[in-house]
C-alpha cells in the first residue's frame, strides 16, 4: 500500500469516528491484539509441554 492509500484510510476513520474518539479506538486495538498475542502464546506453550487436549 502506498503513502496516498493510507492518508485517504486515516482520512475517512477520522470522518467516521472523529478525532477524539481516535485514541481510544487504537487503545482497545492494542489491548485487543496484546490479549490475541498472549493467548496464542499460552496454547503454544500448553501444546509443548503436553498439556494440550488434541
Amino acid at each position: 500500500m502506498g503513502s496516498t492509500e493510507l492518508i485517504v484510510i486515516l482520512a475517512i476513520v477520522v470522518l467516521v469516528f472523529g478525532a477524539s474518539s481516535i485514541p481510544k479506538l487504537a487503545r482497545s486495538i492494542g489491548q485487543a491484539r496484546r490479549e490475541f498475542d498472549k493467548a496464542l502464546k499460552d496454547d503454544d506453550k500448553d501444546l509443548i509441554d503436553g498439556n494440550g487436549e488434541k
